[in-house]
């Protein structure tokens, strides 16, 4: 790409030994076998279930095709992800994403669950009562959104007995870097479901996508990710904004226009992969089914 980041904003940048996180670029290997070998200990649950919320082109279905790429070693299309970031949701139905894993008919044991983006001033997008009755195991694999109505339980798509297999294991909010300064109403969205997700006790983190279109010098390099005052910046805003520690931030490019995968924005991935599963596995561990 041309060296010209005119497009993006001024930033500056912390010198190496004062990144606002460390960062080892050198673990890919190492995430990898450590999801690789990731098992939940709960036998009741088969598969940690991940369920990502967000504006409409913040990036939902493009990291569960980044994540899918990273794990198959090659470029994917598993969501269907749409390129650009415009006012229409690409998503439409409540969907299940499994990844596939060496060997025949073997899946990695987690699922994503990806949503349409929350509803807009235009009332296009998912409800908030349907991420939440998402959370609680009550939708099914399937349920096309509706913005007008939320699901109800005589749906034949609601589920009234939803099992811990069924419910939501970690909930993940996605974001922008690159989005201007976030609406107050999808704040207001973003605070109900983060507040609901709380008093279920499921835990939660943030991707913070686009961040190479966010700054130009992470563009040029994935390494200054933590060197960037402007993303620190970012990341410091959404967590006081939400009220989700900054450890549980992570800055993250999803692959969208490149055809090779890059061993560091490989390592961005896998970083948020390990915690959404060890998050997952933990709140799965220590529940038990409802009837």
């Amino acid at each position: 790409r041309s060296g010209n980041y005119s497009k993006h904003p001024p930033t500056s940048f912390l010198p190496v030994e004062e990144e606002a996180r460390g960062a080892c670029w050198e673990i890919k290997d190492e995430l990898l076998q450590y999801i690789k070998k990731f098992e939940p200990q709960n036998e009741e649950v088969e598969a940690i279930r991940v369920l990502l919320h967000g504006p409409v082109g913040a990036g939902k279905s493009s990291f569960i095709n980044s994540v899918n790429n990273v794990l198959q070693g090659r470029m994917t299309q598993e969501a269907l992800a749409s390129n650009s970031a415009s006012d229409q949701s690409f998503t439409k139905i409540y969907q299940i994403y499994k990844i596939k894993k060496e060997g025949r008919g073997n899946f990695y044991p987690f699922v994503f669950n990806d949503t349409m983006g929350l509803m807009d001033e235009d009332g296009r997008g998912v409800r908030t009562d349907d991420i939440i009755l998402a959370m609680k195991g009550h939708v099914k694999d399937g349920y096309k959104f509706n913005p007008s109505a939320s699901l109800s339980n005589n749906d034949p798509v609601y589920n009234s007995a939803p099992s811990i297999c069924d419910r939501v294991h970690v909930l993940v909010h996605i974001y922008s870097a690159n989005a201007a300064e976030m609406k107050s109403s999808v704040l207001q969205k973003m605070r109900e479901i983060k507040k609901a997700a709380s008093e279920l006790g499921i835990p939660q983190l943030v991707i913070l996508t686009h961040i190479d279109a966010a700054c130009g010098e992470i563009e040029n390099n994935i390494r200054n990710v933590y060197r960037s005052t402007y993303l620190e910046k970012k990341m410091t805003d959404f967590s006081s904004s939400l009220g989700i520690p900054m450890n549980s931030i992570f800055p993250v490019k999803n692959y969208i226009h490149e055809v090779q995968l890059d061993p560091d924005v490989d390592v961005l991935i896998l970083d948020a992969l390990r915690l959404m599963i060890d998050f997952g596995g933990d709140y799965a561990k220590n529940s038990v089914s409802l009837q």
